[in-house]
């Protein structure tokens, strides 16, 4: 699914310069699912936007299907986002104005499905993530775990092939990140999405298939 080879990026403010990656390189194999972890400053969600085409390196490549992506144009990565790719953000980013059911459908009006086929998988999609009673409730009538789990679905709107989650549970209780959390897996597990996420709580551990630990930058263990 992705290999990542020599990866490097180095922030610059003024004079002062910050590598936030230095010569990280990895493999991520299709059905996967790997956790980011390391410390705040890590680069954890810097390699995270790197492997989700949100950002480029200074040096190194990023290769998702058997593809070098990290030379292609901003329209090329667009589409491959929106196409193969879904995301979590610790933010929930759900739109208050719009009930569950179509924060989830409306990135599947952006591909130009003018039926109603996205609006069906919606449903579905909020079933699969045990909110199919709570399709017609607004963002503000939701737990923060409930709102996480309305944007997993809507990650997957488009059928990704790959699912990135930055820091999924950082804003939840332990009831509601251990809800999230095996919500990721039973998607893994059941659909075969392969899905990267960040996290900087150790016990995130027993749930992903594998690991790698940054520090400073580096991955200083892997499992």
């Amino acid at each position: 699914m992705f290999e990542v080879s020599g990866l490097t990026k180095i922030y610059r403010t003024g004079r002062v310069q910050l590598r936030a990656l230095d010569g990280v390189s990895f493999s991520v194999p299709d059905g996967d699912m790997l956790a980011i972890m390391g410390r705040s400053g890590s680069g954890k969600s810097t390699l995270l936007r790197q492997m989700g085409l949100l950002d480029r390196p200074a040096s190194g490549s990023v290769i998702f299907d058997k593809k070098e992506v990290t030379r292609l144009s901003e329209s090329e990565r667009a589409r491959l986002r929106l196409g193969y790719m879904g995301y979590v953000f610790q933010e929930y980013a759900l739109l208050g104005e719009l009930t569950a059911h179509q924060n989830v459908y409306l990135p599947g009006m952006m591909l130009g499905d003018k039926s109603n086929n996205h609006q069906q998988h919606a449903r579905e999609l909020l079933k699969l993530v045990a909110l199919g009673k709570r399709t017609g409730h607004y963002p503000k009538e939701l737990s923060g775990g409930e709102q996480q789990r309305v944007a997993i679905a809507r990650a997957l709107i488009n059928r990704p092939r790959v699912l990135l989650a930055d820091e999924p549970c950082a804003n939840l209780d332990t009831i509601s990140s251990k809800s999230v959390m095996e919500t990721l897996v039973r998607l893994n597990n059941e659909l075969g999405v392969t899905i990267i996420l960040v996290s900087h709580d150790p016990a995130d551990r027993k749930y992903t298939r594998s690991l790698i630990v940054l520090s400073d930058g580096r991955i200083v263990e892997r499992g």
